[in-house]
């Protein structure tokens, strides 16, 4: 059992880590290989950290797995994204049913192929029912694009008389988003050494903690996560009081 993990304050956890995988492309040039190659030897990383997610009972996890900007790479590299996000699906069902995990998604899966929106959406029902985390994939996600998505359906709302502006509040908006079933992301990792959000959960990380890892994604370990939540229990999370406040 890791020495970090045991070190680790079960009643201080997040409720919801959100994380960019970043850096597949880099590790594999490292390597005098293709980009795709650091795709394919990332899933061990997504393993790794669902399973540290799970061992120490953090309810949610969101990964930022394929977003609206994506579409913009090589068609090579798009493609072998979705055949791995295909192949993914089908070979971690067993693991993720049996480990009680319940699947999500958020983004518009529509423009996905067929193949994997059928697999995604199957999984979703297959464990609809579970009681154990829950997993979130961000597909075809963008948070801009979300935020444009709320305000439009709201302006309808206003429009048609169903919704008054004096209504709208924080509450009201976050109903039309994606994660409306969610709680806000408390802790944010991004690997990779970038520092950036990359359109990724804006209204969602209002207050979380941003922890940024000179790490490429396939290197991830669960320790790495342990370290994580152990850098995010030293922080005090102040949401806008003083010290004096929260204490």
């Amino acid at each position: 059992m890791s020495d970090l993990k045991e070190k680790i304050d079960k009643a201080n956890l997040p409720q919801h880590v959100a994380i960019i995988m970043d850096g597949n492309g880099r590790w594999a040039k490292t390597r005098g290989e293709q980009r795709t190659f650091g795709h394919r030897n990332a899933i061990e990383a997504v393993r790794n950290a669902i399973n540290a997610c799970n061992e120490i009972e953090i309810p949610y996890l969101t990964l930022y797995t394929f977003s609206t900007e994506n579409w913009k790479r090589p068609t090579d590299e798009v493609d072998t994204l979705m055949s791995l996000l295909s192949e993914s699906l089908l070979n971690e069902a067993e693991e993720i049913y049996t480990k009680g995990l319940r699947l999500h998604f958020i983004g518009d899966i529509a423009k996905l192929p067929d193949l994997v929106r059928e697999q995604l959406l199957n999984l979703v029902d297959l464990t609809k029912n579970n009681k154990g985390g829950n997993l979130i994939l961000a597909l075809n996600y963008g948070a801009q694009h979300e935020i444009l998505k709320a305000v439009k359906e709201i302006a309808s709302d206003v429009k048609d008389g169903k919704v008054a502006i004096n209504d709208i509040d924080d509450k009201l908006f976050e109903n039309h988003l994606y994660t409306k079933d969610f709680p806000p992301v408390d802790l944010m990792i991004r690997t990779s050494g970038e520092i950036r959000i990359s359109n990724f959960m804006l209204w969602q990380i209002a207050y979380a903690e941003l922890q940024f890892l000179d790490v490429l994604w396939p290197d991830f370990s669960k320790d790495i996560f342990f370290q994580c939540i152990l850098d995010y229990q030293n922080k005090e999370r102040r949401y806008g009081m003083t010290s004096e406040q929260v204490k």
